[in-house]
């Protein structure tokens, strides 16, 4: 993907830093809240890079060419310090930071990209929020919800926690890899490109 540096240096609002939420360890594994986990790790497949641990920063990082993706690893609600430094090391900004994260008001299948927005009770947004101190940078929603809409009350903790069905697995593979063609996307020809590409293209 030599092209982001290319892309970068002539003025498209290209990302520099790709974030991907979710939480640590094998416990939290395949869950719905680490959607964003799955995504970079196909972005990186595809890519041909790795991740590496970096504990100044707690948090995998993987090199690409004109950017870095990032897998945190402060868990969810403590993910903006990772962010915030490894942001600060390579000196990105928050409006060149896209974050891939779970929404439990999209139905599984379905993303949309949003330029800013609040956290939407979402506490990994709510985190880097307040360590950009600012809501402007833009994410990627990956859609979570079951069937019957957003879970409510005590539901919500054990859904986003939860692992996917095996109903589920196909929809959630065709999302993972919607999701790497978007993001890899606004890497190659810039955010408002992807964007409106990718919010408009019909769902299945």
């Amino acid at each position: 993907m030599a092209s982001g540096a290319d892309s970068t240096s002539s003025g498209l609002n290209v990302p520099r830093l790709i974030v991907g939420l979710g939480n640590p360890g094998e416990t939290y594994r395949d869950t719905r809240h680490n959607i964003g986990f799955m995504v970079l790790d196909e972005i990186a497949r595809r890519l041909g890079t790795a991740f590496r641990e970096e504990k100044r920063w707690t948090g995998l990082v993987a090199k690409f060419t004109g950017g870095y993706l990032l897998k945190p690893l402060t868990f969810m609600n403590d993910s903006g310090r990772s962010v915030q430094s490894v942001g600060h090391f390579y000196k990105t900004t928050a409006a060149q930071t896209l974050v891939v994260y779970d929404d439990v008001d999209l139905p599984l299948g379905r993303m949309r990209f949003r330029s800013s927005g609040s956290h939407g009770g979402h506490n990994g947004i709510r985190s880097l929020m307040a360590a950009f101190s600012t809501q402007d940078f833009p994410r990627l929603k990956v859609g979570i919800a079951p069937a019957d809409g957003r879970p409510a009350g005590e539901r919500m903790v054990g859904h986003v926690l939860g692992k996917f069905s095996v109903e589920e697995q196909p929809a959630l593979h065709a999302v993972i890899q919607r999701a790497a063609d978007a993001v890899l996307s606004a890497v190659e020809r810039g955010l408002d490109s992807a964007m409106n590409v990718f919010n408009r293209l019909p769902e299945s």
